[in-house]
């Protein structure tokens, strides 16, 4: 019987990650609890990975790489910056609260000061690089004169934040009793406030 390859064992390594973490949390998960619900020895997932804080960083680096490449188009060309705006918010409103995504923010926050290399990577290797992103788009909007000359570090904690809300509140609080949201009403509600902030009367 053939030996499951390197790539294979990792992935199959980061997906049971993904469930311990989302289970356990960052403190409480174990890397005894991540082989065994891999099917290696604790040594075999020691070769892959250093630490547990090596695995979480991989976990949610995997997770990101897939994620950020569909959020928008590589090369913006002559598409209305309110549609890509429009797009990203609704996709990664929608992925963002997705079950094997909505406890990384909840764990983030959660256990960050108690472990903040897990905060500053977070805040490096998913924050800024969304803010790089929404700045980007919102810059597209500025140069062709659909959106006003809004201060664009501000509009993308803005657009961000309320992004990560529906993380938290579907992690978080609907958990303990919150109603219920419905993540895409809600993305296209966000969406239309940020639209209606930044545009320009000409171009709305």
């Amino acid at each position: 019987m053939a030996r499951p390859t390197v790539p294979t064992r990792r992935a199959d390594i980061l997906l049971a990650a993904r469930d311990v973490f989302n289970a356990r949390g960052f403190a409480g998960t174990r890397m005894d609890d991540v082989a065994r619900a891999a099917g290696l020895s604790k040594a075999a997932l020691y070769l892959q990975f250093s630490s547990k804080q090596a695995l979480f960083e991989a976990m949610v680096g995997e997770l990101i790489e897939a994620m950020l490449p569909r959020a928008i188009p590589a090369d913006f060309g002559a598409t209305p910056a309110a549609v890509i705006l429009r797009n990203f918010i609704q996709f990664m409103s929608l992925r963002i609260t997705a079950p094997d995504m909505a406890f990384v923010p909840r764990v983030i926050i959660g256990e960050g000061a108690n472990f903040p290399e897990l905060a500053r990577f977070y805040h490096s290797h998913v924050i800024t690089r969304g803010m790089t992103i929404v700045e980007r788009i919102v810059r597209h909007g500025m140069e062709r004169g659909e959106f006003c000359s809004a201060d664009p570090i501000q509009a993308c904690r803005t657009i961000i934040g309320g992004v990560l809300l529906g993380a938290i509140w579907k992690n978080t609080f609907e958990p303990v009793g919150a109603e219920p949201i419905d993540a895409a009403a809600m993305a296209a509600a966000h969406a239309d406030a940020v639209l209606f902030g930044l545009m320009t009367r000409s171009a709305s």
